[in-house]
């Protein structure tokens, strides 16, 4: 048996989803709309978006986090885990995309849980903080601009429950973090990102290689 995690070829992730992701149909129609916008390649993956699903369950999740929208996928996975009362705060910057995004909110029934705050997501974060909502929600996902990670990270760990989850995508950049030679902003900012959040004793952590990388911090 192999003592690394292994690879994906094409077959094998097929056999992985055949086995495994049970997406309802208007995530697949917001899946299959946004593989073809010019930036698709920004959404999560599907067994990605299961996963969260799983997290929010597990960890009884109400109030939850997000920074980063693009046309909705990941926010309508953890709306429609959350209960009936639960709510998110949605951040990002583009009407363009997230009108998509509300247009599926709509359609899955989950727009009452959504609160979409169009401004850039520090601004929003201060807000929360100030007007007292620190420690108030179960759970955070990070998936935005990646050289301002590191502070969104530091606000959403001021805003999370101890014993609450912040979840951060994009971490392994395609495999660029590892090559030496690939030294752009964004990836030069995922490195330090990952390196500090490695020895940040306030959470306790994994790296799970689904999808571009997720990390997963749970605060102490």
């Amino acid at each position: 048996m192999p003592k690394k995690t292994i690879g994906l070829d094409q077959q094998l992730y097929d056999y992985l989803l055949s086995v495994s992701l049970r997406e309802p149909e208007i995530l697949q129609q917001l899946r299959q709309e946004t593989a073809n916008h010019p930036r698709g390649v920004m959404q999560i993956s599907p067994e990605q978006g299961q996963f969260l699903a799983l997290l929010i369950q597990l960890i009884g999740a109400k109030k939850t986090l997000e920074i980063g929208v693009f046309t909705g996928y990941s926010a309508t996975v953890v709306a429609l885990a959350l209960p009936a009362d639960g709510k998110i705060i949605a951040c990002d910057i583009s009407e363009e995309f997230t009108a998509i995004a509300r247009r599926y909110w709509h359609l899955a029934g989950v727009s009452d849980k959504i609160d979409l705050r169009l401004a850039p997501a520090l601004e929003t974060l201060d807000q929360l903080l100030a007007s007292g909502q620190t420690e108030t929600f179960d759970f955070a996902f990070i998936d935005a601009d990646k050289e301002n990670y590191y502070q969104y990270y530091e606000q959403a760990l001021k805003l999370v429950r101890p014993g609450g989850l912040i979840a951060i995508d994009n971490v392994l950049w395609s495999g660029q973090v590892a090559d030496s030679q690939i030294q752009d902003d964004s990836t030069q900012a995922i490195r330090a990102f990952n390196t500090n959040l490695h020895q940040d004793k306030r959470v306790t952590l994994s790296l799970v290689p689904i999808a571009d990388g997720l990390t997963i911090a749970l605060k102490r």
